[in-house]
């Protein structure tokens, strides 16, 4: 059995270089065709004031360039990853220092993602029953990310070079060796 070639298990590969950078394009291009129900669906409304009908323009800017980043971020995933696991992949201590430093930021993002939509939603933060669709994918689909990065962290399903040791992709042949 030949040893793995990178350090990011499939697992892991599919779901940061394709799921993310999916979720947030997807994110992108409904805020783009619709950044009025992309704004107004972020959070329950009061039942006494209703969602304006017409944002401002820098409202509309503001909501579209938020979600490029978010794009962005998704498409960076994708190019890292890919090139880390074709360029890299008879190095997998550097496969896995790369993807952590990564991961690093992107786990802390996620944490103040949740921790600011919490706070931005003031005392109604724990009224479940009135949280938007909107509010409970943002909720959902973040912990779909969140729990795979801590994972990586914690090393789960994944090559660890301090835990696993140093792996060898290249088979020394010592039938030829010197008696």
């Amino acid at each position: 059995m030949q040893p793995s070639t990178s350090a990011i298990p499939d697992f892991y590969y599919a779901l940061f270089a394709f799921y993310e950078p999916a979720l947030t394009i997807l994110g992108f291009i409904g805020t783009v065709f619709d950044p009025e129900t992309t704004h107004n669906t972020q959070a329950p409304w009061p039942a006494d004031t209703p969602p304006p009908t017409t944002l401002p323009k820098a409202s509309i800017v503001t909501v579209i360039q938020l979600a490029h980043v978010c794009a962005l971020m998704g498409v960076v995933n994708f190019f890292v990853l890919t090139a880390v696991r074709k360029h890299l992949s008879m190095h997998l201590v550097i496969q896995e220092k790369i993807v952590t430093a990564l991961m690093t930021p992107l786990l802390m993002g996620d944490c103040m993602h949740l921790y600011v939509t919490l706070w931005a939603l003031g005392d109604e933060r724990w009224v479940l029953a009135q949280w938007s669709p909107m509010l409970w994918t943002t909720i959902i689909l973040g912990f779909s990310l969140m729990i795979p990065r801590i994972m990586w962290h914690l090393g789960i399903w994944r090559y660890v070079d301090t835990r696993d040791g140093p792996r060898s992709d290249i088979q020394e042949d010592t039938t030829n060796e010197k008696k």
